[in-house]
């Protein structure tokens, strides 16, 4: 009974919250009470099941026979429905009354929680709608170690405590809909090429630190689900990996949800079963074959092969979840068709806006009221074919607001740039002039008088199943594509007011475009969504100020990052060292570090306070949704006061780093452990304040297999940047 005045609590605050347009409700389904209660009730649904209505439960019914992604079959003797799985990540695949929602990279460049929850409950809110059970995302892995990565957009940085708090907000937003969350893909899948053949080889501590990180965030949060992902991991499939299924993630982080495979990556019946894996999906191949379970299970089950006990397991989790979000409750009819995109675009220009980076700026931003503009770049134009013309966004042509694949949607509607700049012009009575395609002819006639140009200039890529322009999945280099550095050398050879915008699912090099004469800002737009060009006027036009902050490093050549793209299998040489981990333990100098971000005001930073209770040794709690209860305690709290010394309205990431004493084993110098975005007046000041958990001060122990406190002294960095820190303190243990 709790449970469902629960709900009916939380839809009532998600719909309020979505009238007002206020703050989301930071309830969801919490804690180990709320999974007893759904494993209770599960465990007094299962005694009515037949075997063969488990084996139901647990089977996709197959590729392409159901109204969703993944289907399993209605169970009327337990009044179960059936139940749809969807992609994904940033909207509602194949939905046609949807929001094409920002990109989780996007999402995490504004480093904003309330924005992420939001974005998260209107995911829920719209999957809810189309009566969809489980949607697919969000996503951890991969966490972005290679900057070719296909896939690191769909994710939420290469940080894996930014990452961690994204999937925590995340997956709270989209259960407070009613809707069961998915947290993918576990684990170490960090590459398109051969991620269905090869095998990740991590380390024990890496895995932990940094690959399992935001895995632990999501099992705290309470996710009903987590998708095994494709490549091995250290020599065995990870959906049929007893150590990675069964003894990390249920033992471990006391997971009580339930475990399903990514698309076809089960290899087996019996193993994948006694490993960990709780529901195949889709249930078949994509030719209709590989049935490895239904009648093989059955089969299996019978001749002792699998323990009846375990098949119980299997849906007594699966259960657990349903009842988790109280989908036993009344639920909507499916319908991907539905249209349930309500305000949400909102947040999508909110998102798409605050992730806005500004990398460089010699004083032409913000814009106001300009004789003339000129716009240059084919992506600063919608593809003349049509918004959704390729397929899962099979293509880079027109306007960029998310990479291709099954993390791709349809958009409703796309603002394009030159779109929202038009309207901005005509309201001001500037001229624009368009030069809308990729070709350096007649560049010069179309820029030469304008008193701003704003250049358009794109890095795509997405899931290896498609190929655009050579890329599979992921990129093959890091240059902008369609010529973007002469195009930009073009327009400054014109015209000495160029603004370049980026639209990117990750890290491109960008010497050649800093090292011409007339580029005088460089503005990082990443992945929009469908507010686009919105967004980017918001930004140029100051009707906010900058404050978004990468999400990764960019570095100032490709062999700067210290990671690549494999051949065959990745043995993780790098360890931790990844992203700015690497460059601050090499000394490579990045063009723009992790953590950049530049505004249109300033800020001083000042007045650090340390309190710490904070002990050395192991974790010694009990075992919650997460890993040990005692790891999520707050040990030691450091504020300090952000001051907005500018002069017009602004908001200020403040970024807590710590450094492991000496007492530690080989650590990076600096690790991500807090943020807190301020939005301050001119001349406001307010107070940033890092609450540090067991967690954010330890390091995993192998020989004892268990978080320990080091003792000593942490170094406490507090800054604008992950290399512009302002204070410093210790933290003694």
């Amino acid at each position: 009974m709790a449970l469902q005045t629960f709900f009916l609590l939380a839809a009532a605050m998600l719909a309020n919250a979505e009238t007002t347009g206020e703050k989301v409700s930071r309830q969801a389904p919490s804690g180990a009470q709320a999974w007893a209660a759904a494993h209770s009730q599960a465990a007094t649904t299962l005694a009515r099941m037949s075997q063969q209505d488990k084996i139901n439960m647990v089977t996709g019914i197959g590729w392409d026979r159901g109204p969703c992604v993944g289907n399993t079959a209605a169970i009327s003797s337990i009044n179960y429905p059936q139940i749809c799985l969807q992609d994904g990540p940033l909207g509602i695949r194949f939905g046609t009354g949807t929001t094409a929602f920002t990109p989780g990279v996007q999402a995490a460049s504004t480093w904003d929680v309330d924005l992420i929850r939001q974005r998260g409950a209107y995911l829920g809110a719209e999957a809810k709608g189309c009566g969809i059970h489980i949607l697919l995302g969000p996503v951890a892995g991969a966490l972005g170690k290679i900057p070719h990565g296909g896939r690191n957009w769909e994710g939420f940085g290469a940080d894996p405590y930014l990452a961690g708090i994204a999937m925590k907000e995340t997956i709270e937003g989209i259960q407070s809909a009613g809707v069961q969350a998915n947290a993918k893909h576990y684990i170490a899948n960090e590459q398109e090429l051969n991620r269905e053949t090869m095998s990740s080889n991590v380390d024990d501590r890496t895995q932990h630190e940094l690959y399992l990180w935001p895995f632990a965030d999501a099992v705290h949060a309470n996710v009903a689900s987590v998708m095994c992902s494709y490549n091995k991991l250290n020599g065995t499939w990870a959906c049929e990996n007893d150590k990675a299924l069964n003894q990390i993630l249920k033992k471990e982080l006391g997971f009580q949800g339930y475990v399903l495979s990514d698309w076809n990556a089960q290899h087996s019946t019996a193993l994948s079963a006694n490993s960990g894996l709780d529901m195949t999906m889709p249930g078949t191949d994509f030719n209709g074959r590989n049935v490895y379970w239904g009648p093989q299970l059955n089969n299996a089950v019978n001749a002792g092969q699998v323990q009846r006990s375990r098949l119980d397991d299997m849906c007594k989790r699966i259960l657990a979840g349903w009842y988790l979000l109280g989908q036993n409750q009344g639920y909507p009819a499916i319908n991907i068709r539905a249209n349930v995109q309500g305000n949400h675009k909102e947040n999508v220009r909110a998102v798409a806006r605050d992730g806005i980076v500004l990398l460089k700026n010699d004083g032409i931003l913000p814009l106001s009221k300009p004789r003339k503009i000129a716009v240059v770049g084919s992506h600063s134009v919608n593809n003349p074919q049509g918004i959704n013309a390729c397929v899962d966004k099979g293509c880079n042509v027109g306007t960029l607001g998310m990479g291709w694949g099954s993390g791709s949607v349809n958009y409703p509607y796309l603002v394009s740039p030159y779109d929202a700049l038009r309207t901005r012009a005509q309201a001001d009575g500037t001229q624009i002039s368009l030069h809308n395609t990729d070709s350096t002819n007649g560049v010069s006639n179309v820029v030469s008088d304008a008193d701003a140009v704003v250049v358009v200039i794109t890095a795509d890529s997405g899931e290896g199943y498609i190929t655009v322009e050579g890329h599979a999945g992921d990129r093959s280099h890091l240059d902008p594509w369609h010529n973007g550095n002469q195009l930009v050398q073009a327009a400054a050879a014109a015209n000495k007011n160029v603004i370049v915008v980026v639209h990117s699912v990750g890290q491109i090099t960008l010497e050649t475009i800093l090292n011409t004469n007339g580029v005088r800002a460089i503005v990082w737009a990443g992945l929009p969504g469908q507010e686009n060009g919105n967004a980017l006027v918001d930004v140029l036009y100051g009707l906010v100020s900058p404050s978004g902050k990468l999400p990764y490093t960019i570095g100032k050549r490709e062999s700067d990052y210290g990671t690549a793209v494999v051949r065959g299998d990745d043995n993780f040489r790098e360890g931790l060292f990844v992203d700015y981990r690497h460059f601050d333990n090499a000394r490579i100098e990045p063009r723009y570090e992790f953590g950049f971000g530049l505004s249109y005001t300033n800020f001083t930073f000042s007045d650090i306070k340390i309190t710490s209770n904070v002990k050395p040794g192991p974790a010694t709690g009990q075992t919650i949704p997460g890993g040990p209860a005692d790891l999520w305690e707050d040990v030691a709290t450091v504020t300090a006061t952000i001051t907005n010394s500018g002069a017009v309205e602004g908001a200020e990431v403040a970024q807590l780093y710590i450094g492991l004493p000496s007492s530690a084993p080989a650590s990076p110098p600096k690790q991500l452990r807090g943020f807190s975005k301020l939005k301050l007046a001119p001349g406001a000041s307010g107070t940033a304040t890092f609450n540090l958990r067991r967690r954010d001060l330890s390091y995993w122990d192998t020989r004892l297999q268990n978080w320990v406190v080091p003792s000593g002294n942490f170094v406490v960095s507090v800054g604008a940047s992950s290399r512009d820190i302002r204070l410093t303190g210790t933290i003694t243990a």
